[in-house]
């Protein structure tokens, strides 16, 4: 089976054990300090570039910057220093960046009105919350219009958090106890397959990847991806990694899986219209499934009981859920936006995923 090539490295750099490479001054620095010990003033860097930005939520070289210093805590890449995850000037220049990248949400996100702190009615409205009709649905265009150029990227643009699926959230676990800590590890013990290491999402992920052609190494794309994808892992990994924020992570699952099941329903169905089997429906369908179970954990047991416990955390679950569908639909806007203009919604002039409809084509044969 062909694999679709992964966007070459621009020059040889520091980066370059890395599978992607910097989008400006700050990733740069950070990267630089990541794999080879060296600070050249990424904090002022990051103070500069936060005071500037237009928008931080769609700055390239400021997600950039944040999904590398979250990386190095994630393990995600070899070339990120092991000994260098602590680093008080990373931390620092992470600081920075997050400081404003929370502050950007925080004003750009709509929160509805707070429920009582009773497990009922935090489900009641976290149902109606993510229940609510949006704009145009990239489930309900992949299953009907999506071309095969079009799966692939939307392939691709998954990859940057689906391959590593249920990561972000589980550094909540520690976090919590009682009820909610119950739940949530029931829900993180379907994403990591129950026991069975081949039922673990991630993996069935990984083999639907393979399957359309493309290439399932971790990180092969992110050269290829726009910050809005970035941002939407970035938003998980701060919610997570920040124990102040564990109620907006909690709030973050919960919406996640009330979103899911149906979504999956027609990701499965655009696929297998455009010719995909079940090694690329697999995925997609054992989520129509599981997420319709997680979908009550996740609203009563888990962000519902917390509320109940920690009635102080309320803000930060509703805030959660509401950054979770806001982001999230960002990137599939810019998708149906770029499509709809016959554009790809990967980054121009970046080389990767050539012919891709002959590939996938091959690739499925």
């Amino acid at each position: 089976m062909p694999v679709l090539a992964s966007p070459a490295p621009s020059a040889l750099t520091a980066e370059d054990d890395l599978p992607f490479s910097s989008r400006g001054p700050v990733s740069a620095a950070v990267l630089r300090h990541l794999t080879e010990g060296v600070d050249d003033g990424h904090t002022a860097r990051a103070e500069t570039a936060v005071a500037v930005t237009a928008d931080i939520e769609r700055d390239d070289d400021l997600q950039l910057a944040l999904f590398a210093l979250y990386a190095s805590s994630y393990g995600a890449f070899p070339a990120l220093r092991a000994d260098l995850e602590w680093d008080p000037a990373l931390i620092a220049t992470r600081r920075v960046i997050e400081t404003a990248f929370e502050a950007s949400l925080r004003r750009s996100v709509p929160v509805p009105d707070l429920p009582e702190p009773t497990g009922d009615a935090v489900a009641r409205a976290l149902f109606a919350l993510t229940g609510a009709e949006g704009g145009p649905s990239l489930s309900r265009y992949l299953a009907r219009k999506a071309t095969l150029a079009q799966a692939s990227e939307f392939l691709v643009q998954r990859t940057i958090y689906t391959l590593r699926e249920a990561d972000p959230h589980s550094w909540a676990i520690p976090r919590l106890s009682g009820r909610a800590k119950a739940a949530l590890v029931e829900i993180q013990s379907d994403e990591y397959g129950g026991g069975r290491p081949a039922r673990v999402h991630a993996t069935l992920f990984a083999r639907a990847v393979r399957g359309a052609g493309l290439d399932d190494t971790y990180g092969a794309y992110v050269d290829l991806v726009p910050a809005v994808t970035l941002a939407s892992l970035n938003t998980m990994s701060m919610f997570g990694l920040n124990r102040r924020l564990v109620g907006a992570i909690v709030g973050h699952l919960a919406a996640f899986e009330m979103t899911s099941s149906i979504p999956n329903r027609l990701y499965a169905e655009g696929l297998r219209r455009l010719g995909f089997g079940d090694d690329v429906c697999e995925y997609f369908d054992e989520h129509v499934e599981a997420d319709a179970v997680h979908e009550q954990i996740a609203g009563r047991d888990m962000a519902g009981a917390l509320a109940e416990d920690r009635p102080d955390l309320l803000p930060d679950i509703v805030f959660g859920a509401a950054a979770c569908l806001v982001v999230d639909d960002r990137v599939g806007q810019h998708m149906l936006e770029a499509w709809g203009r016959g554009e790809s919604s990967l980054r121009p002039g970046v080389a990767g995923l050539p012919d891709r409809d002959a590939a996938t084509t091959e690739a499925r044969a």
